[in-house]
């Protein structure tokens, strides 16, 4: 009888157990499923490009005879889970902060992370010759979501048209050589991050504002923190190999149990909605999760990078933190306008 390999696995496999319970606040603000720390990515082979995924496999006693048969599950988290912890507890005390005294301080707040979110983006788009034109994006992005806060929905609309432009006409100073692709790069980024955070502004500028956005941040950590656990604790099967091999399919199962708990729980409480909403809400919210968290690993995988920055310890980047927030940010504030408009439910 041959003698299995014992088995410790990366938490993003979901293979194993965590021993210690206080990965709730690492396990939240973006990084889906237990995904990486600083410096460690979706099982990357260190100096290579493409991720590779490990086989439990195993061992033969070097004396040829069958030993005893042993197995001892275990956890290598992969991340710095103290300081992990504590800057997840940062970021979401300031979020509570900033939301529940004055509210428009939350939107100085996001407008802090956007850019810096732009800067890491754009040095990370660098690594494969590709520039931004960052100082129109930046500019425009400022403009989209104050005016959406302070104003209409329109005139952030008209914001991003001629962002838009300013873009196109930003790039030209740097001659053809490599124009579409650094256009293309800079329409992309002012759709994927800007953008995002105009519906974050729109959900802001309501009266309810503040408990809309809540809900929408902790809806986010939930999906994040749940998936993490879960995967950890019970992860065997790759929901997408090809694209990240260390997201399960039980990791997500976790995501939506807790998705659809919190949402129950929060809409009726916060908004005066039906059960049945918060249901609805949660379901969407975890389902669109994924797919950030999915986005960016491809967006990783294209640059052969692992982690947009190293800003957050035991964290990685800023990006890193918002893959799941910047989709997740329309979905959340168009559910919410149609379920609840106005803090009523319909």
């Amino acid at each position: 009888m041959r003698a299995e390999k014992k088995s410790e696995v990366d938490p993003d496999t979901g293979f194993g157990v965590i021993p210690a319970a206080a990965t709730l606040a690492a396990g939240g603000f973006g990084g889906h499923d237990g995904q990486q720390a600083s410096g460690q990515r979706h099982g990357d082979v260190p100096g290579e490009g493409v991720p590779t995924e490990d086989v439990p496999g195993e061992d033969v006693p070097a004396s040829g005879q069958a030993g005893p048969v042993t197995e001892r599950r275990s956890i290598k988290t992969g991340r710095n889970l103290p300081a992990a912890i504590g800057v997840g507890l940062l970021m979401g005390g300031l979020v509570v902060l900033t939301l529940f005294t004055v509210k428009a301080t939350f939107l100085l707040y996001v407008g802090i992370i956007l850019a810096v979110a732009l800067w890491e983006f754009s040095h990370a788009l660098r690594s494969r010759d590709i520039h931004l034109p960052l100082a129109p994006i930046v500019a425009g992005g400022v403009a989209m979501v104050t005016l959406a806060y302070w104003m209409q929905a329109r005139w952030a609309l008209g914001a991003l048209g001629l962002t838009g432009i300013g873009v196109l006409g930003w790039r030209l100073r740097g001659g053809a050589d490599g124009y579409v692709r650094d256009v293309t790069a800079g329409i992309f980024t002012l759709l994927y991050l800007p953008l995002a955070a105009v519906f974050v502004a729109l959900m802001l500028a309501q009266p309810d504002g503040s408990r809309r956005a809540f809900i929408f941040v902790v809806l986010t950590v939930c999906s994040d923190t749940g998936a993490y656990l879960a995967g950890i604790l019970f992860g065997k099967h790759p929901m997408v190999p090809s694209i990240s091999p260390k997201k399960t399919w039980e990791g997500l199962g976790g995501g939506a149990v807790l998705c659809l708990a919190t949402g129950a729980v929060m809409v009726p409480c916060l908004l005066g909605g039906h059960v049945w909403q918060g249901l609805l809400l949660g379901a969407a919210a975890v389902a669109v999760a994924s797919l950030g968290d999915l986005v960016e690993s491809m967006i990783k995988r294209d640059l052969q990078i692992k982690d947009m920055g190293h800003l957050l310890p035991g964290h990685g980047g800023i990006m890193d933190r918002l893959d799941s927030l910047v989709v997740m940010a329309p979905l959340v504030w168009l559910l919410l306008a149609v379920l609840v408009p106005n803090g009523h439910a319909v």
